[in-house]
């Protein structure tokens, strides 16, 4: 299931979302008020809900955005999901790192399994486990679904350790040394 694009018209509404994500990945969700992200943003609090009616409105399309943004990968099925590996090494090397902001958004809104932004991050999850597999079912793995909630375990696993012990690239090296096994496992020839 991929998750709808955030509806962007115009650059007012560029502008909340690029204060948005700014804000709510730096400080957290919660700790971001209506006034800071009007002022961010450089428009009036009625501007900001003439665009996003309430906050949950500007924070699923903050999450939609950012799922957009997600590194397109060129090349063959294996390359593309090994890249991941190497992606996130280098998101771990930012300073600026602080984790999964959809876990995030979820985690901050207490685990209301209803609550439509959590709705919002299960879909975005969904679609990046139907991702890998789509490329291990192309690579004619046994079970490519089971394989695929097997990577995302791995890079869900890759971004917490790294949050934890303070952006830590090792974590990716070590997720893309256990993705190598788990996809030979798999029946999947490596070069």
């Amino acid at each position: 299931m991929t998750p709808i694009q955030p509806n962007i018209s115009g650059t007012v509404s560029e502008r909340i979302l690029l204060a948005a994500d700014r804000l709510f990945y730096s400080k957290g969700i919660q700790a971001v008020g209506v006034d800071e992200l009007a002022s961010a943003a450089a428009i009036s609090k009625r501007t900001l809900y003439k665009h996003y009616p309430s906050k949950n409105d500007l924070i699923i399309a903050y999450l939609l955005r950012r799922a957009s943004r997600s590194a397109v990968l060129d090349g063959p099925p294996l390359d593309q999901i090994l890249n991941i590996f190497d992606a996130l090494e280098q998101a771990f090397r930012q300073r600026s790192f602080r984790g999964c902001p959809f876990v995030n958004a979820a985690a901050e809104l207490g685990g209301d399994r209803v609550h439509p932004v959590v709705a919002v991050v299960k879909s975005i999850k969904l679609g990046r486990h139907a991702w890998f597999e789509d490329r291990l079912r192309a690579l004619g793995a046994a079970d490519p679904s089971v394989l695929a909630c097997q990577m995302m375990l791995l890079v869900e696993g890759a971004i917490t350790t790294s949050m934890v012990r303070g952006s830590d690239p090792q974590a990716a090296v070590a997720a893309k040394q256990a993705a190598r096994l788990l996809l030979k496992a798999g029946g999947i020839k490596l070069d």
